[in-house]
């Protein structure tokens, strides 16, 4: 048996050397964003400064793969946040290094499923289904879901996670399943598992997305006597060719000592000029408890134009309106690079 063993790892071993198996590939990849701002929050004081970010959040990532033979394959990837205007890497101090993503996982013609701290479905929804993406600084869809302010409580990405996609195939229907475990240390109570799961349409200029979340822990901040969160999004968009136009809309009811639940939908459209994009967009979020309800308006407008195809400069401008508090705004120039 002993013999066996021997033989075969030495098989194995020749097999790796030759090449004729466990073929790797490996690429350094990323995106810089940087601009200059004068920003005022609402119920705040205006100051100009650097920004890294306003249009993408800056990044640098690792992803490789390895053939397993029969079409199987085995998937990493590792990215890191990086704040263009100070160096440090995260969002914010309170990330850890690969707060962007650290998974493992497995490939082939099921799709792929892989393990660690990975993207929600809801949160790629957010993204794909307006025009700005994911530009925290200027999008008004990913500011009222997902932003500083926003009301999502569960991040856009969950550690200790496990999370499905088949958008490896070319079918249009695509799903995307993700859940995650809380792990509290020894003796504390357990909190409760996250759930989220979309399904997507996407045929020629039309695409469409329904998404759902159910939050249970929470990395971030959670109010007094908090037990869940319960989310849906449907987005859809369409490409007129002269102009790509965007919807969303969608409900968040949080349960906890004080209930609360927020009615949210964004308008949005992309219109190419040449080697430029305008882009405009407007979000309305409703929130209400049976104590009161305040509403946040925010209207976007960018100008994006490509010096390259991995190259751009912009300007943007973002106006907000919050109930019972003073209007923000905000003006921006700046370049992003891609690698």
């Amino acid at each position: 048996m002993i013999r066996s063993i021997r033989v075969a790892l030495v098989v194995a071993t020749a097999l790796l050397g030759n090449g004729q198996a466990g073929t790797q590939s490996a690429v350094l990849y990323g995106l810089l964003d940087a601009s200059g701002s004068h920003v005022k929050p609402v119920g705040g004081r205006a100051q100009w400064q650097l920004d890294s970010g306003n249009l993408q959040r800056s990044f640098l990532g690792f992803r490789g793969t390895e053939d397993l033979g029969g079409g199987l394959r085995a998937v990493f990837r590792l990215e890191s946040y990086v704040r263009v205007d100070t160096g440090a890497a995260g969002r914010s101090d309170a990330d850890t290094f690969w707060s962007r993503e650290a998974s493992v996982g497995l490939s082939g013609a099921f799709g792929t499923t892989v393990l660690g701290r990975t993207v929600t479905p809801l949160y790629l929804t957010t993204v794909n289904f307006n025009p700005f993406g994911e530009g925290f600084g200027f999008s008004p869809s990913t500011r009222q879901w997902f932003g500083a302010s926003g009301v999502v409580l569960g991040d856009s990405r969950w550690n200790n996670s496990v999370s499905y996609n088949n958008s490896a195939t070319d079918a249009p229907l695509r799903i995307a399943v993700s859940a995650n475990t809380p792990e509290e240390p020894a003796g504390t109570p357990t909190t409760g598992r996250n759930y989220g799961a979309s399904v997507s349409y996407i045929t020629g200029p039309f695409a469409a997305s329904f998404a759902i979340e159910k939050i249970k822990n929470s990395a971030q901040p959670v109010p007094a006597g908090f037990e869940r969160q319960q989310a849906f999004q449907l987005g859809a968009t369409y490409d007129f060719t002269f102009i790509r136009v965007y919807g969303q809309v969608g409900r968040v009811k949080t349960s906890a000592d004080l209930d609360q639940q927020t009615i949210l939908y964004q308008l949005g459209a992309a219109v190419p000029i040449g080697t430029s994009l305008i882009l405009a967009s407007y979000g309305n979020a409703h929130m209400k408890t049976h104590l009161t309800g305040t509403t946040d308006r925010t209207a976007s407008v960018a100008y994006d134009y490509f010096l390259s195809k991995h190259t751009d400069i912009y300007v943007a401008a973002l106006y907000e309106k919050l109930s019972y508090t003073s209007t923000g705004n905000s003006l921006a120039g700046g370049i992003r690079m891609r690698f």
